[in-house]
């Protein structure tokens, strides 16, 4: 990041004070149209169709709120591991990927209030299923020996194998903490990539969202996959998933606020769950 001359920063300074003083109003930025990024990987948040356009829950999502709003909406695809620099870089003015709220992320991204709120689990082959699915929720807190009670059963199954996690991810410092010290763990750019060597048989499970799990056993190519022991979910993923813009962007934080608000209210964010995810996902 670049930072300005001190030089600079006091000349802004003296000239902010000196059109205050003169009576002249500081106008808050008029959104009119916004730019938002997504992934349009990951199933089903958020898909590419043939053609290219973006579909999938959070671009239905997105479009209703944007005619909340009175906002032109312009979505485009951007990699996960460079989306939040990219933000903040000016690239996009939103980033709408499934992105859970972290205090680590709260340091850097300005995130609007929570749409979903999901769980996670594991994903392995059929013919070599590392313990059965288990579809309860087992509500976790960052607390380690409840953490390590709950996933014991999981570390013994788990235990000389190959886990595939998407990097820089929020479930990604938790297979590290709680799974290398009995697994290999390797970070893969998307998802999508992990599922692929978990078919090649390059590695034996991956540990993903709950819904993005479903959307893949629902494609007729990973009919040989299932899911694998029980569902982790609660706190320790923090406050559920929600919109991120700039630190500076308080205004169209304001404006994104009310119209999920708004969407939650009326029952919309519940129906496009539903559609989507064959499940409530509201927080």
């Amino acid at each position: 990041m670049t930072h300005r001359a001190p030089i600079r920063r006091f000349c802004l300074t003296t000239l902010f004070a000196s059109l205050m003083i003169s009576g002249m109003a500081v106008q808050a930025k008029e959104w009119k149209s916004i730019t938002i990024a997504t992934e349009g990987s990951y199933e089903p948040w958020n898909l590419t169709l043939p053609g290219g356009k973006l579909g999938g829950f959070e671009p239905e999502l997105m479009e209703d709120l944007c005619k909340r709003m009175g906002i032109q909406c312009k979505l485009v695809v951007q990699n996960w591991d460079g989306m939040i620099a990219g933000l903040n870089a000016g690239k996009y003015d939103v980033i709408m990927d499934a992105i859970v709220i972290t205090p680590d992320r709260k340091k850097v991204v300005n995130f609007t209030v929570p749409y979903a709120s999901t769980p996670a689990t594991f994903i392995t082959t059929k013919d070599s299923p590392l313990m059965p699915a288990d579809h309860n929720i087992i509500k976790l807190h960052d607390d380690e020996k409840e953490i390590n009670t709950a996933i014991a059963p999981l570390k013994a199954a788990l235990k000389g194998k190959t886990i595939g996690i998407a990097s820089g991810t929020v479930y990604t410092p938790f297979i590290d903490k709680y799974f290398k010290d009995v697994a290999d763990v390797r970070e893969y750019t998307s998802s999508a990539d992990a599922i692929l060597d978990l078919q090649a048989g390059r590695i034996d499970a991956v540990f993903d969202d709950v819904t993005f799990a479903q959307s893949m056993l629902a494609r007729k190519e990973n009919s040989n996959l299932t899911f694998s022991g029980p569902q982790l979910g609660g706190p320790i993923w923090g406050e559920g998933e929600a919109m991120g813009v700039r630190m500076a962007d308080n205004d169209l934080k304001a404006k994104l606020d009310e119209a999920i608000k708004g969407a939650l209210a009326d029952g919309t964010v519940k129906k496009l769950s539903e559609k989507w995810f064959k499940t409530d996902v509201t927080p």
